[in-house]
C-alpha cells in the first residue's frame, strides 16, 4: 500500500468515526429534528407522501425531499432513531467526497485530502452533519452541483458533468430553495472568460449547453409538477394556501421581508470567523497567497472564491439571517484553501496559532468540567433545567476527558505537529459527544422522558389529546394522540380539546397542555404537574380538572 493510499484510508476512517458515531443512540431534538421526523413518520403511516402533514395540518415550510429520504429509511428499517439521522450522515459523506475528488482532479490527491480535512474539522460542518436538519442535504446538492459545473468549466467540456451540476442544483432547490444558488458559479466563470483567463471554457455556442437547464427543470419537476397538479385538482382553500406558502412566502417573502431572525449586515462575518474554526485560522496566510495566484489568473481559485463571495453577499442583504445559511459556502472555501495548506502548516506562526487554539479549547473544556463537578455555575443551572441532575456528572466527565486528551496530544505531538493534536482533540470531542452527551441529554431534549411519564400516568388504555404542543410531544407519544391544530390559537385548540374530552368513550381522555396556555378555569389541584421539558411546563388534565371550563 502506498503512502497516498494510507492517507486516504486514514481520512475516511476518521470521517466515518467523527460523523457516524452515535447513529441510533438518540431521538430527534428541537428545533427542527422532531418536525421533519414527525412528517416522515406520518408519510409512512398515512401513505400520503406528496403533501407533508404536521399532525392534522398541512406542513408547508419546506419541500418534502428531505422527509422523503427519512421516510424511505424508516420504511426499510422500522427504526426512527436511524431513519431520521442517516440522510444527514450520507449527505455529509457525499459532500466530503465531492470536495476530496475535486481537489484531486484540479490539483493532486494530497490537496484533495487537505480539502477534506479542512471541511471535516470545521466545527459548523460536523455539528450540522450530526443533526437531522435539511441543511446537510442542501449542502450536498449544492456542492455536487459545484462539482459538476467546475469539472465542466475547468476540465471540460464534460457534458455529463454539466448536466449533473444543473440536475443537482434542481434537487437542491426542491430540498431548500437556496439550492439554485449553486448556479451562481457561472458568474465568476463568465468573468474569467470575458477577461481571457486560460483554462475556462463556457462552450456557450454548443447546442448541448441546453442539457443543463433541461436537467434543472426535470429535477425540480420530480416534486413540483405532481404537487401542483394534485393541489390544484383538490380545489381546496387549504391546498391553495399550501401552494402560496411553500412557493412564495417561504422563498421570495422570506428573503425580501423576513419576519424573524433579524441580524445586522455583518452577521455572517462573525459566523464565519467563529463557526468555521479552526479552518479560518489559515486565512491570514491564505489571503495574500490567493491574491498572488489570482494575479497569475488561476481560475481554479477564482471560481470557488468568487462563488463563496457571491453567497455571502446574497445572504447578507436580507434582515433575516441564521448561522447555517452560509454553510453551503464552506466546502468551496475549503477547496480554495487546500492547495495552500501544506505550505501554511509549515510556517512557525501557523503552528503557534494552532497550538494556541488546541490549548485554549482543551483548558476551557477541563475548566468547564471541573466547574460542573465542584461548583454550581449559572450556565449549568440553565442548561440542566428540566433534566436529571445526575446528567451533569456525565457531561462534566466528558468535558474533562476531552480536554485531557487535547492537552496530552499537545505534549505528545509537540510544537511541529499541531494539526495532529487538533485532529485528536476534535475527534475525541465528537465521539464522546455522540456516545456520552447525546444519550445523557436525550430524555430531556427529545421529550421522550416527558411522554414516558405521561403514558405511565394515564395508563395503557387512556386516550391522549395535545394542546399547545410541539412536534416532539406528538412524535414521542406512546399511542396515537389527538391534536387540534398546531398553528391555531391555543384558546381555539383548548376549546376543541374540551369537546373531544367530553365525548362519551369507554376509555378516559386526558389532555396534555403547555403551561403558558393553561386557562384559569382549570382546577390545578386535580391536574398533574408534569414538570419542565424543552424549557416549557406541562400539565396533564383529566376530565375532573376541566369540569368548570366552558
Amino acid at each position: 500500500m502506498t503512502r497516498a493510499q494510507r492517507n486516504t484510508r486514514l481520512f475516511w476512517l476518521f470521517a466515518l468515526l467523527i460523523l457516524g458515531t452515535g447513529l441510533g443512540l438518540r431521538d430527534p431534538w428541537p428545533a427542527d429534528e422532531p418536525r421533519f421526523a414527525l412528517v416522515a413518520k406520518q408519510m409512512v403511516e398515512s401513505g400520503d407522501w406528496l403533501f407533508p402533514h404536521r399532525g392534522s395540518e398541512l406542513y408547508s415550510d419546506k419541500p418534502p425531499l428531505f422527509m422523503w429520504l427519512q421516510a424511505v429509511v424508516l420504511s426499510a428499517t422500522g427504526n426512527l432513531r436511524i431513519a431520521f439521522l442517516l440522510p444527514s450522515l450520507l449527505a455529509a459523506l457525499g459532500t466530503l467526497w465531492c470536495v476530496v475528488d475535486l481537489g484531486t482532479r484540479l490539483w493532486t490527491r494530497r490537496v484533495g485530502l487537505y480539502a477534506g480535512w479542512a471541511l471535516l474539522l470545521a466545527l459548523q460542518f460536523t455539528w450540522q452533519a450530526k443533526k437531522a436538519q435539511i441543511d446537510p442535504l442542501a449542502v450536498f446538492w449544492i456542492t455536487l452541483a459545484n462539482y459538476g459545473l467546475l469539472r465542466h468549466l475547468l476540465r471540460g467540456p464534460d457534458w455529463r458533468m454539466w448536466a449533473l451540476g444543473w440536475a443537482a442544483a434542481g434537487l437542491g432547490t426542491i430540498t431548500k430553495a437556496v439550492g439554485v444558488l449553486s448556479l451562481l458559479m457561472l458568474l465568476p466563470a463568465a468573468f474569467a472568460r470575458w477577461r481571457g483567463w486560460p483554462a475556462v471554457r463556457l462552450h456557450a455556442r454548443n447546442p448541448r449547453v441546453w442539457l443543463g437547464p433541461l436537467a434543472f427543470v426535470a429535477a425540480c419537476g420530480v416534486w413540483l409538477l405532481p404537487m401542483l397538479v394534485a393541489a390544484l385538482g383538490k380545489q381546496s382553500p387549504a391546498y391553495d394556501a399550501y401552494i402560496n406558502d411553500i412557493l412564495f412566502r417561504q422563498t421570495v417573502t422570506r428573503y425580501t421581508n423576513a419576519w424573524h431572525h433579524g441580524q445586522p449586515p455583518w452577521y455572517f462575518i462573525e459566523v464565519a470567523l467563529t463557526a468555521w474554526l479552526p479552518t479560518v485560522l489559515a486565512l491570514p496566510w491564505a489571503i495574500p497567497a490567493w491574491r498572488r495566484r489570482l494575479q497569475r489568473r488561476d481560475a481554479r481559485l477564482l471560481l470557488p472564491l468568487g462563488w463563496v463571495l457571491l453567497v455571502l453577499v446574497f445572504f447578507s442583504i436580507p434582515s433575516g439571517k441564521r448561522d447555517m445559511y452560509i454553510l453551503p459556502a464552506l466546502p468551496m472555501l475549503c477547496l480554495a484553501l487546500a492547495p495552500l495548506l501544506p505550505g501554511i502548516l509549515r510556517k512557525q506562526g501557523a503552528q503557534r496559532l494552532l497550538l494556541g487554539f488546541v490549548g485554549l479549547l482543551s483548558m476551557a473544556m477541563v475548566g468547564a468540567g471541573l466547574a460542573m463537578l465542584v461548583g454550581e455555575p449559572g450556565f449549568e443551572r440553565r442548561f440542566m433545567e428540566g433534566r436529571d441532575a445526575a446528567v451533569a456528572e456525565g457531561l462534566a466527565a466528558m468535558f474533562v476527558a476531552t480536554g485531557g486528551v487535547g492537552i496530552g496530544a499537545l505534549l505528545w505531538f509537540g510544537r511541529r505537529r499541531a494539526q495532529a493534536a487538533l485532529v485528536a482533540l476534535l475527534a475525541t470531542l465528537w465521539v464522546l459527544y455522540s456516545l456520552v452527551a447525546a444519550p445523557l441529554l436525550n430524555d430531556g431534549s427529545s421529550s421522550r422522558g416527558l411522554m414516558r411519564q405521561v403514558g405511565t400516568a394515564i395508563g395503557p388504555t387512556a386516550q391522549l389529546g395535545l394542546v399547545g404542543w410541539r412536534e416532539q410531544q406528538l412524535l414521542m407519544a406512546d399511542r396515537p394522540a389527538a391534536d387540534f391544530g398546531f398553528k391555531r390559537d391555543p384558546k381555539a385548540q383548548f376549546a376543541d380539546a374540551l369537546g373531544w374530552q367530553r365525548q362519551a368513550t369507554p376509555a378516559p381522555r386526558w389532555l396534555l397542555v403547555e403551561g403558558s396556555v393553561l386557562p384559569a378555569c382549570v382546577d390545578t389541584a386535580r391536574a398533574r404537574d408534569m414538570g419542565n421539558a424543552n424549557r416549557r411546563r406541562w400539565w396533564l388534565l383529566p376530565g375532573a380538572a376541566t369540569r368548570e371550563c366552558r
